[in-house]
């Protein structure tokens, strides 16, 4: 019990100091890139702010390659020290050493799936729409209940707020569709009602619609005019709609099965949050399939030699399990795979991969 406290011990002190170093060089990239992107428009604090905000959600996304090099530098701070030779002399296997990191790892997945999940999603969405507002003087979001889709929309004149009774797959056709425009302080002062509604670049196109001027001492229905076709300039795009409601990651998981049903329910496919729901479950498995593929290069003592070959190895191969993971994550999205297999069968197939190599390379 007290070698697995040891091992657990000096796992998760490795894993806070490559964690540190990720978090400072992520930071400073991003912060580099924020410059870049919005140069005096927006001041250095909310600049500093906005990267602060990215960092969680890149360090979670980074997390398995995080562990692979934590695990790699662990295992070979215990092969140069021989301590692992040591355990091994007192009958101990070498899966028998693997059992505190690895249940580290596990522990570290779950945590990060229960815990730092719903951080994740919260700073991605602030996030995102702290770029919106400054990028378009507004902020562009959508949101769906079980009363229909709503919409916003910023500009220099003031918000528009969307609401439709369905639309199609994408939101970038509304059917029964109201819009409501507000100016800066002075509330709402035009409704337009309409049968559909298609965005087009820098418009929505309205048909069949009816406008109502909502300014004070004015009767709204002697000011109101029919169009058969009427253009509502939008800053809203289809890839901004897309990622206002389409990324997973800005859903907790907690709140991921309420949203996936609204998702269904609302007529819009549901499929990439399905597929990243269930990589979410998996996320700790595929964390000890991380560990297990860093001890199996460097596990060895370093009379065997070509030390760096196996470290590189490690690396290698921890890339390709995380790029393949990424794929089978792609390929669900697209439809082409099964999401529960393109979630799960990456993690099971490299914990078994880690294994195999283990058994051959040190019990073998």
């Amino acid at each position: 019990m007290m070698l697995h406290f040891y091992f657990a011990q000096r796992f998760s002190t490795t894993l806070a100091a490559v964690f540190g170093m990720f978090f400072c060089f992520l930071a400073m990239l991003d912060l580099i890139e924020q410059l870049r992107r919005f140069g005096r428009d927006v001041a250095f604090q909310d600049v500093l702010w906005l990267s602060l905000l990215n960092a969680p959600s890149a360090l979670y996304t980074m997390l398995p390659l995080i562990v692979i090099l934590a695990a790699i530098l662990l295992f070979m701070s215990l092969s140069r020290s021989s301590e692992l030779i040591v355990t091994r002399a007192s009958g101990r296997s070498a899966v028998y050493s693997l059992m505190a990191p690895v249940l580290v790892a596990f522990t570290l997945g779950i945590f990060a799936v229960a815990i730092c999940n719903p951080i994740v999603a919260t700073t991605s969405k602030r996030s995102q729409e702290l770029r919106e507002t400054y990028r378009n003087n507004g902020v562009s979001t959508v949101s769906i209940r079980g009363e229909g889709l709503w919409l916003r929309q910023g500009g220099e004149t003031g918000q528009t707020v969307i609401r439709a009774s369905r639309a199609n797959s994408d939101a970038t056709i509304l059917y029964d569709v109201n819009f409501i425009t507000y100016a800066h302080d002075k509330g709402p002062i035009r409704r337009v009602h309409a049968e559909n509604a298609r965005l087009e670049k820098g418009a929505w196109v309205l048909e069949n619609a009816k406008s109502w001027s909502l300014i004070r001492g004015q009767n709204p229905e002697e000011q109101s005019v029919h169009f058969d076709r009427l253009q509502v300039p939008s800053t809203l795009t289809q890839d901004s709609i897309r990622d206002s409601f389409g990324k997973p990651s800005t859903v907790s998981i907690w709140d991921l099965p309420g949203f996936i049903d609204q998702l269904n329910q609302a007529g819009f496919s549901s499929r990439r949050h399905t597929v990243w729901f269930h990589m979410e479950l998996a996320r700790p498995l595929f964390l000890m399939a991380m560990v297990l593929v860093g001890a199996a290069f460097t596990m060895r003592h370093n009379r065997h030699g070509r030390t760096g070959l196996a470290v590189l190895m490690a690396i290698l191969i921890g890339f390709g399990l995380y790029y393949i993971r990424n794929l089978a994550q792609i390929l669900g999205d697209n439809g082409q795979l099964d999401p529960v297999l393109a979630a799960w069968a990456p993690p099971f197939a490299s914990v078994f991969l880690a294994f195999g190599l283990i058994l051959h390379m040190e019990d073998g």
